[in-house]
């Protein structure tokens, strides 16, 4: 796919996010001059052809009352990791998990879950809960809390 002005414009448009409106799509094409199904299909055909590998969700947790986060990285068996990974994605107080490489000798731990919460006894509560649930007591794991917010935002393109 070769990426026209009108593509470079549509991504320039959509990178810091999309519009908080009911239609954000429509939107995007009144800025651009274009109509709601246009955009619509150039960011399918820009995903069909890896260019926009995702689109996603920026959470700014703290303005939502969520002073409290913590990765929870675990050291997870190879031919456990699908079950477990699963497992631990699907509690409501995870918000992201996915799977890393180790780094032996020194980090031996390969899935990653970012879990928020209104405080850090609340954060702790609810990991204990979740490894009691799912029998995950004798599992090395680590709690790191987030000691600062780094810039969020989506990817860049341009």
């Amino acid at each position: 796919m070769v990426l026209t002005e009108r593509d470079y414009q549509l991504i320039a448009t959509i990178q810091d996010g999309l519009p908080l409106v009911s239609h954000p799509y429509a939107e995007v094409g009144r800025r651009l001059g274009i109509g709601e199904e246009e955009v619509i299909c150039r960011i399918g055909k820009m995903q069909d052809e890896g260019i926009i590998k995702r689109l996603g969700v920026v959470v700014r947790h703290r303005e939502l009352g969520y002073t409290a986060n913590a990765m929870v990285v675990w050291d997870v068996p190879d031919e456990k990791m699908d079950e477990v990974g699963s497992q631990l994605g699907s509690q409501r107080c995870i918000t992201l998990c996915y799977q890393r490489p180790r780094r032996l000798p020194d980090w031996p731990y390969n899935l990653f879950c970012m879990i928020h919460g209104f405080s850090r006894s609340a954060v702790l509560a609810s990991i204990e809960q979740m490894v009691s649930k799912l029998e995950l007591s004798n599992m090395a794991r680590q709690v790191l809390f987030s000691g600062r917010r780094f810039k969020q935002r989506g990817g860049h393109y341009r």
